[in-house]
């Protein structure tokens, strides 16, 4: 009798004992995909609205998920010197540009306009071919140009930044982005529009400032391309205010 009395003492303290560690194995895990949510459910302070200091000048970022990176470091590098904003998105590529640009550039009046497209143009679909071809990017390019010169803002082209030589998802190789930037040089070159070259200013370093086997940068390569953008629109904004 006093055997089966301990042994249900026993049972019953290893119940206790186990119960509370289970409890707090799932409340820990339920903690941790709260936290999880609301960091996913979180915006994006590069998408905050910014509210004009009429003071200063107006200035629009446009580019895909690499300026989506570097948006609020210039917007912090360009505090008290211009309303830094960004279009609402990822550019994505040239032909996304065709359709939105409109939508993108509002009614308000640009100072300075510094932009992007190429990345995504290069990328390699599932069939094998380009997302968009370069002889289409170049067409494309030229006319998306051409609309940005009829705001009579300062016009800043940043070249595409480099891809490392590994396997991603989806399929790009540098050779392409050094083929669509020689392209995108060309139609500058030929309007006059200034080049912010970010492909040249971060190649040296980019194995140290880019995630492994990413197109996408680390903190420290998202504020090191910042200081370019930042130093190319204060340039900018010089040479606007010295007509």
């Amino acid at each position: 009798m006093k055997t089966r009395v301990f042994s249900a003492i026993i049972s019953f303290a290893v119940i206790l004992l186990i119960a509370p560690s289970g409890h707090c194995a799932a409340a820990k895990a339920k903690a941790a995909k709260a936290k999880a949510a609301a960091r996913k459910a979180a915006p994006n302070p590069a998408f905050a609205e910014v509210k004009d200091d009429p003071a200063l000048p107006r200035v629009l970022l446009i580019g895909d998920s690499i300026s989506i990176g570097y948006t609020t470091y210039t917007r912090e590098l360009l505090r008290g010197v211009a309303n830094v904003h960004r279009i609402p998105t990822n550019g994505g590529p040239t032909i996304n540009g065709l359709k939105n640009l409109d939508t993108w550039l509002g009614d308000g009046k640009w100072d300075v306009i510094h932009f992007n497209w190429g990345l995504h143009d290069l990328r390699t679909m599932d069939d094998g071919k380009r997302q968009v071809p370069i002889d289409q990017y170049d067409k494309n390019l030229r006319e998306l140009v051409s609309r940005l010169k009829k705001t009579g803002a300062k016009l800043i082209w940043a070249s595409t930044t480099p891809v490392p030589d590994a396997k991603l998802s989806p399929p790009r190789k540098n050779a392409e982005v050094v083929a669509y930037n020689v392209a995108a040089k060309k139609i500058m070159d030929e309007n006059g529009v200034a080049i912010d070259d970010l492909y040249s200013a971060v190649l040296p370093n980019l194995t140290t400032l880019q995630l492994p086997a990413n197109v996408h940068f680390k903190g420290e390569g998202s504020a090191f391309l910042a200081k370019k953008v930042a130093e190319s629109v204060t340039a900018a904004l010089k040479q606007a205010k010295g007509k």
